[in-house]
């Protein structure tokens, strides 16, 4: 099929954000149909003044208000009747960060049959009644689509497959206001349509009006739940017999506990002690590892290649699975105690630790690469305050946002030290440099690909198939011109063992075979990560499809 793509804007009295809309989605080359659904006198003459046809701009009037649904399936109807393939959803009110279409994009070009659905990450300005609200709905989404912490269900950027889109509006009535977003997503679902989840920045400015009718529409959704929660049975086969929630990409893996469920482990560590909290996490963990189809696949892949890599040809089965996602639940607890301050220094292993003190005492800047194998966090937690402050840690974390909140919460300052990184620009080299020639320690992982999904990759033999490593690491070092060490920092027989080696004392690219030099180096690397994940497989938590290859084009990014 060929992926052809228009955007439709939905507007009821919200009008300000519209043209600067219109211009970012024709710069993509998208046509754009506005939906004015019965707006005011106002709002309608700003709408209709952007109607350019020649521009392959298009204002559609409703005389009267039909709802969001309404004016969205209006929508529909006029994008398949122009040829349209696919439609890409916007709220008319500018709440979403529009960087993330490009990625949209590409990712519906890939995976023409999937619904690509954005995974708000919102800042303190969204309201309390708002949070609340969502969090009750995903609860009954995760229940009529038998998954935990589903993609989000309500938020209002979207790309839809019209074929999909209209075999269900040919069977179903759908509610026709706010009620409608909810209701796509769980019947697309029923239908077998995959959901790629992205991450996406909203913001709540001030003084933004809400079309939201806080008692009117919440009626009108705790109805929908009612209504889908007895029509599950007829499609709980269907259900737990394919996998539809999918991820192109790690940062699309959407954090699975809530911001409730995780301030609860940070209580009940405080009043039970550790292994009363692990206690608490078994029918967690076995719950997650029951409803985490495309992580319990990912675990079982990623086990298998291990034991295959150090000689042993073992098929892992669900205990296997199970006992690895209740190491990722014990990781965080320990994590947790770190942080809390009630880990004893003494749980440290400190044979590796002469090189770091010995650095930290020469006043040399290092870049530091570490991963997602074992738990860098615990050795970074126990550090003293000075020395802490010397690490700056890259970070990802709009896919953990409720992990940083809840740590934040018990211990303000651990998150002070990190670097917030998407894209690499100008501003942050600058800042990293500084901290390099302040005699400070720049940590990056070197086991997840870029976050756009750009083609800044490397493949490199990793347990037995070659898989894609990030070249940001090698160009960082190279740009940074100081010395390159990797960490990591495993359990073994109780205790935490901090292993700390020298990997390059300068990496130097060259403007010929450039790619060359960053395929050897990641190479490199990725021998070394596989000999530390042969320690204890168990210990490796990427619990999504290492081996699959980013899509589609983007900027330069790091994590």
């Amino acid at each position: 099929m060929t992926f052809k793509c228009c955007a439709l804007v939905p507007s009821y009295n919200h009008c300000e954000m519209v043209g600067e809309l219109v211009r970012r989605l024709r710069e993509l080359g998208l046509a754009v149909f506005i939906i004015d659904d019965g707006n005011e006198d106002a709002a309608r003459a700003t709408l209709a003044a952007l109607h350019a046809p020649e521009n392959h701009v298009f204002v559609h009037r409703l005389d009267t208000n039909q709802g969001k649904g309404g004016a969205l399936m209006q929508g529909f109807d006029l994008a398949r009747v122009a040829g349209f393939t696919h439609a890409l959803q916007l709220d008319a009110d500018g709440q979403h960060d529009l960087s993330v279409l490009p990625h949209f994009l590409s990712l519906g070009e890939a995976h023409p049959d999937a619904l690509i659905a954005g995974q708000p990450q919102y800042d303190e300005s969204l309201p309390r009644s708002r949070r609340f609200g969502r969090t009750l709905t995903h609860f009954w989404v995760g229940i009529e689509t038998l998954t935990m912490n589903p993609p989000d269900s309500m938020c209002g950027l979207r790309l839809y497959p019209l074929e999909k889109v209209s075999n269900l509006q040919a069977r179903h009535r759908f509610g026709r206001r706010m009620e409608f977003d909810i209701e796509i997503f769980v019947r697309l679902i029923w239908e077998g349509v995959p959901v790629i989840a992205v991450p996406v920045r909203v913001f709540y400015p001030e003084g933004n009006v809400s079309n939201f009718h806080l008692v009117r529409d919440n009626g009108r959704i705790a109805l929908l739940h009612t209504r889908l929660v007895l029509e599950l049975p007829f499609h709980v086969e269907a259900l737990l017999s394919r996998s539809q929630l999918e991820s192109a990409h790690w940062s699309s893996v959407t954090e699975r506990g809530t911001y409730l469920g995780l301030s609860l482990l940070a209580f009940l560590y405080r009043v039970t002690g550790r292994y009363g909290c692990l206690a608490a996490l078994l029918p967690i963990a076995l719950y997650f590892n029951l409803t985490g189809a495309a992580e319990r696949h990912a675990s079982r892949d990623f086990l298998r290649r291990a034991y295959r890599a150090k000689g042993v040809e073992y098929e892992p089965g669900w205990f296997d699975t199970f006992k690895h996602s209740f190491g990722f639940a014990r990781k965080t607890v320990d994590t947790f105690a770190a942080w809390l301050g009630s880990i004893d220094p003494s749980a440290i292993d400190a044979a590796d630790k002469q090189e770091p003190d010995r650095l930290a005492q020469s006043g040399q800047g290092i870049l530091l690469i570490v991963s997602h194998l074992g738990n860098i966090d615990i050795s970074r937690a126990l550090l003293d305050n000075a020395q802490r402050s010397r690490i700056k840690v890259l970070v990802h974390t709009v896919h953990a946002e409720n992990f940083a909140r809840v740590l934040r919460r018990f211990r303000p300052n651990a998150m002070a030290e990190t670097i917030q990184v998407t894209d690499m620009n100008p501003g942050i080299m600058i800042t990293l440099r500084e901290a390099i020639e302040r005699g400070d320690w720049v940590a990056v992982a070197g086991d997840r690909t870029p976050v756009r999904g750009d083609d800044r990759i490397s493949m490199a033999p990793f347990l037995g198939s070659d898989a894609p490593f990030p070249q940001g690491p090698y160009i960082l070092a190279h740009l940074l011109e100081c010395p390159v060490y990797l960490m990591f920092c495993l359990r073994r027989d109780g205790v935490y063992r901090l292993y700390f080696e020298l990997f390059a004392e300068r990496i130097r690219l060259p403007r010929r075979d450039r790619q060359a030099a960053l395929g050897m180096w990641a190479a490199s690397y990725a021998r070394r990560l596989e000999s530390f994940c042969l320690i204890d497989p168990f210990q490796w938590y990427n619990f999504f499809d290492f081996w699959q290859a980013p899509q589609g084009p983007g900027k330069a990014a790091l994590q």
